[in-house]
This record gives structure tokens, sequence and C-alpha cells, in this order.
């Protein structure tokens, strides 16, 4: 046979090591600013914006409201809105969970007031031990969260009717446990008044969190390179690892700063730091943990999680109870700001802003996508908005507009970010 029907032996190594594919995407860190570049404006026009809206939010309010009123940024003023932010903002937490999957939770305004009047008539009225008291309400919480799952993924009444049940049903257990008293005051030096009266003065106890901040955060990210590299995966260099704790780094000493030095400054709130722990462990909880993977398998696809082994009541139960349990730790920090329970207390526009801060911070309202974080940001979008306008004098209702059209856009902005998604094959 001639040459031309003979073919050419393959290349020993090449047959016997393919190399594999690897996606483009995971290589960006490798091509330096350019390769973040080239993924940032990627994921733009693919509307994956994440928390970017919300911190051009932050940047426009904080400008807006500091050149109207120099004090907008005080010390004073900066303690205000992580103290306010507390109590509101874990009951954000529980929220986030309830909305990554897929349903929400009317209730959280009424547990919260059920759970601040469980303490206050166990603890004041009937001298039960502080401690106890306290562990007892949010329990009431946790007990009331798993009664709405129940009811919910077992019974399949829809969350919506139940949680509105909840939230008429629970604000008339909330005036019944009262009783004849409209309120009833916290004691002073009580856990519940110190959870937004205590102020660690030293300056060591500031800037100590922030360095314990920053210090995780680098740790974090270490390891996670660690275990990139250990299975062949593109990793952050050390150059970026830098650069982002540094970024935290600045953020988190700034904040130290602010709430130590400056003239009339009171140091580090004890409602801060409850709400960071809370923050923190929830999401460990949910990025880190089976159960916080299934919440997102279930909000992304029920029926597809069932499938897949998940027991999605069991998990739709765990995450209402979280919420109520969070709702009713929350309504302490409320009856601490508000001077003690009342039965009023978790009513009004408390659903509403709960709800918000969830939404503004990123969580989506369809399900399957959200961050813990996100009540932490939606909730300092919040109170520096009731803050900056309360410190230019201006009327309530002029907060409940502003505040409904910062929820309508983040609204928006999650819908187009989702149709965007589709439109890009990305959904």
């Amino acid at each position: 046979m001639s040459d031309l029907t003979k073919t050419p032996a393959p290349d020993a190594e090449q047959s016997a090591a393919p190399v594999p594919a690897v996606d483009p995407r995971l290589l960006v860190r490798e091509e330096g600013l350019k390769g973040y570049w080239t993924e940032f404006t990627r994921k733009v026009r693919g509307g994956e914006l994440g928390s970017l809206p919300v911190f051009i939010g932050l940047i426009v309010i904080a400008i807006v409201f500091q050149s109207q009123n120099g004090n907008f940024l005080s010390a004073s003023s900066v303690a205000n809105i992580a103290v306010y932010t507390s109590g509101l903002g874990i009951m954000a937490v529980g929220i986030v969970f309830v909305l990554i999957l897929g349903e929400i939770d009317l209730s959280v305004g009424s547990v919260a007031g059920v759970g601040a009047a469980v303490w206050a008539v166990l603890n004041v009225s009937n001298g039960m031990n502080d401690w106890l008291a306290v562990a007892i309400a949010v329990l009431s919480g946790l007990a009331l969260g798993l009664l709405h799952g129940f009811f919910f993924a077992k019974i399949g009444v829809p969350a919506f009717v139940v949680t509105l049940a909840g939230f008429l049903g629970w604000s008339g257990l909330q005036i019944w446990l009262m009783g004849q008293e409209g309120s009833i005051n916290a004691p002073t030096g009580s856990v519940v008044e110190h959870l937004t009266g205590y102020y660690f003065e030293d300056k060591a106890a500031a800037y100590g969190l922030a360095l314990v901040a920053v210090l995780a955060y680098a740790g974090s990210l270490l390891l996670d390179s660690k275990r990139r590299k250990a299975a062949a995966l593109p990793a952050r260099p050390v150059s970026e690892i830098v650069l982002r704790a540094g970024f935290v780094a600045v953020l988190c000493f700034v904040v130290a700063y602010v709430l130590n030095e400056p003239a009339g400054a009171r140091g580090l709130p004890l409602a801060l730091v409850l709400f960071l722990a809370v923050l923190v462990v929830a999401d460990f909880v949910a990025r880190r943990t089976t159960f916080g993977r299934q919440v997102f398998a279930v909000g992304g696809n029920a029926e597809a999680a069932r499938r897949a082994g998940i027991n999605v009541d069991r998990v739709r139960i765990l995450v209402f109870g979280l919420s109520g349990l969070l709702a009713a730790f929350g309504g302490l920090f409320v009856a601490s700001l508000s001077g003690g329970a009342t039965k009023s207390l978790g009513g009004g526009n408390t659903l509403m802003l709960v709800i918000a801060a969830a939404v503004i911070g990123g969580t989506s309202l369809f399900g399957g996508r959200g961050k813990v974080w996100s009540a932490l940001l939606g909730m300092i979008v919040i109170q520096s908005i009731q803050q900056g306008l309360n410190m230019l004098g201006m009327a309530s209702e002029i907060q409940y507009m502003i505040t409904g059209a910062v929820l309508l856009a983040a609204v928006v902005i999650d819908s187009v970010s989702r149709r965007t998604q589709k439109t890009a094959g990305r959904a």
C-alpha cells in the first residue's frame, strides 16, 4: 500500500493524557485586572448585578444627606443607625431564608410582639429570672414559626394564608398576654434594657472587633484559595486576597474610629455586636451547611429538590421556625428601644421594613437567590434614609413614600436582572 493510505501513529503522550476542558471564566484571576474587568462587564451584561446597586445607593445616600447636614456621618448618627438597624435587621435575616425558599412570612411583626410580651409578663410581672424569660420568649417565636411551617408543608395551606392568619391571631395573643397594661417597662439594668442601651466604652472593643473581622475574612479567603488549589482549580492570587482584605480593613477601622474617637462618641454598641454575630452564624448556615444548600435547592425548584432526595417538608418547616425564632429575638431589641413591651409592638410598618430590607439588600422575591448579608445592607439603606430625613425634619409620610420608592426600585432591578439572565441563557 502507498504512504497515502497509511494513517500516522498518534502521539503516545497526547493520547495517554487528554487535556480536560476548562471553563474560561475560571481563568479570569490569571489575567490580572483585565480579566476581572472582563468578568465584571460580562456579569453586568448578563444581569448578575449582585450587591452593586446597594453599594451605589449607599454612596448616593451618604453624599446627599451629608451635603444637607454635616452631622449625618457623625459618631452619634452612625451609632444610632447601627442600634436602630439591629432589631429589625435580625428579623430580616429570618425573612431572607423564607424568601430564598420562594415564600413569604407576614407574621414576623406579630411574632416579635408576642416574644416581647412573653418576656415582659414572665420577667417583669411574675419575677422570673431575666435570662430564663428571654430564652422562653425566643423559643416561643420558634414554636410559632414551626407551627406556620407545619400547616404550610404538611397540610398544604399556602404560606401567604398561614402567616396572614398568624399575623392576625398572634396580634390578638399579644394583646391578651399584656392584659390591662398598655405597656410594661423594661427594668433598669435588665438584659433587654442592655440590648440597645449598652455600649463598650473601651476603645479596644471597637478596634478589636474590627481586627477580628479582618483576620477572619482574610483567613476565609486563604482557606478557600487553598481548597481550590487542592482541587486543581484556579484560585485567588495572594495579591487579590491582600486587596480584598485591605478594603474590608479600611471599612471596618473607619467605622471603629467613628464610633470611638470623635467628640460625643459612646463606643461600640452591644446591639451591633449581636446583630453581626447573628449574621455570621446565619451566613455560615446558608453557605457552609447541608441545610443551607437544601434551602437554596428547594427555593430554586422544589420538585427537582424532592427528586434529588431532599426532605422538602422538613426544610420548609425549619425555615419558618428559624424565621419565628429570629422574629422573637428581634422583638426584644425593639422592646429595648421603645423602653419595654407594648400592645402595639411589631405593628405599624415593622413588617414592611423587614421585608423591604431583605429585598433592597439583594434577596430575590422569586426564590433561590439571595445572601444573608442582604439583611444588613438593606437595613442600613432604610435606616440611613430615615436618619437623614429625621435630621432634615421631614415628615413621616415623606419617609414612607421614599422607602416605598426604594423598595419598588429594588424589585424592578431584581425583575430586570432575572429577565436579562434568561435572555443571556444564565437563569
